[in-house]
C-alpha cells in the first residue's frame, strides 16, 4: 500500500499524504516523501502542493511506531526527517502546504518549511506541541516558526507547546490564508499557477535569496546532530511521558 500519492495538474504535482488513519510520520512516510520533493523538478514539476485528507494533513511523528526503534534507528530516522524539511525548505521550486485539517508537531513542522500556507477553516488546531510530550523543539524548528511569526511570540507558543485554532493561526501570520476544506488544494493549486505566471528568472532568483536566512539554518549542521535527538527521546522523563500518550490513544480507541 502506497504511503504517498502524485497527482498532477499539469506542471505543479500535488504529493498527498496516504498513510490512514492520520498520516502520521513513520520511517517509510518520511523517506518517500522526501524522495519525492527532491526529484519532482526532474519531473517536470514547476511547483509542489504537499496536503493530507480532509479533516487531517498530519498527525505528526507516529509515537507507537517509533518507541520500537532502537538509538541508531532513531537517529537515522531523525536525519531523515531533517533531510525531509531541508528538502522542502531548499527547493527550487516553490511548494505550498495545503493544510486540509489539523496539523499538530511533525505536521506543522513541515508547513513551516513551505513556501505558503492553506489551512481548512474550522476546528482544526496547529501548532509545535513538543514540549508537551517530553521533547525539546530543535533550532532549525525554532528558526523557521520564528521567520513566520517573530521571535517573542514563537517562544511563546513552543515553550508552552501550544496549539492554536485555525483563526488563530491565521491572525498570528501561521498560516496565510483560511478556506473551506473541501477548496484547500485547488486554493493552493490556484496560488502556484499564478505565481508561476511571473517572469521565471526574476521570480525564482528573488525567491532564492528571500529564503537564505532558511537556507543558512540547514548549513549550522552542528546544531541538528542526530545524536542528540536520539539521546532526548530516550531520556525518562520523554519516554514516561510518550509511552503515557501511547498508552491513552489505545485506551480511547479500544
Amino acid at each position: 500500500m502506497t504511503v504517498l500519492e502524485t497527482l498532477r495538474h499539469d506542471d505543479i504535482h500535488e504529493l498527498r499524504l496516504s498513510r490512514p488513519p492520520v498520516n502520521a510520520l513513520n520511517p517509510e512516510l518520511v523517506s518517500t516523501l522526501r524522495k519525492a520533493v527532491i526529484a519532482a523538478p526532474g519531473q517536470g514539476a514547476r511547483g509542489i502542493v504537499l496536503s493530507g485528507h480532509a479533516g487531517m494533513f498530519s498527525a505528526g511523528l507516529d509515537v507507537p511506531t517509533l518507541l520500537q526503534l532502537d538509538r541508531a534507528a532513531m537517529g537515522e530516522f531523525w536525519t531523515e526527517f531533517v533531510g525531509l524539511c531541508e528538502a522542502l525548505g531548499r527547493s527550487p521550486i516553490p511548494v505550498v502546504a495545503a493544510i486540509t485539517g489539523h496539523s499538530p508537531a511533525g505536521g506543522a513542522v513541515l508547513a513551516l518549511f513551505c513556501d505558503y500556507r492553506i489551512m481548512a477553516r474550522g476546528a482544526f488546531r496547529i501548532g509545535l506541541n513538543e514540549v508537551q510530550v517530553g521533547l525539546v523543539v530543535p533550532e532549525v524548528i525554532q528558526a523557521a516558526m520564528r521567520r513566520l511569526i517573530g521571535a517573542h511570540r514563537a517562544e511563546r507558543l513552543m515553550v508552552a507547546g501550544a496549539m492554536v485554532d485555525a483563526e488563530e493561526a491565521y491572525r498570528i501570520g501561521l498560516v496565510d490564508e483560511l478556506i473551506d476544506t473541501e477548496l484547500v488544494v485547488g486554493r493552493a493549486v490556484s496560488w502556484l499557477q499564478d505565481l508561476l505566471k511571473k517572469p521565471a528568472q526574476a521570480m525564482s532568483e528573488t525567491r532564492r535569496i528571500a529564503r537564505a536566512d532558511l537556507h543558512a539554518e540547514f548549513d549550522r549542521v552542528a546544531e541538528i546532530k542526530s545524536d542528540a535527538f536520539a539521546e532526548r527521546w530516550f531520556c525518562d522523563e520523554a519516554q514516561i511521558v510518550l509511552k503515557d500518550m501511547v498508552a491513552k490513544l489505545k485506551a480511547k480507541r479500544g
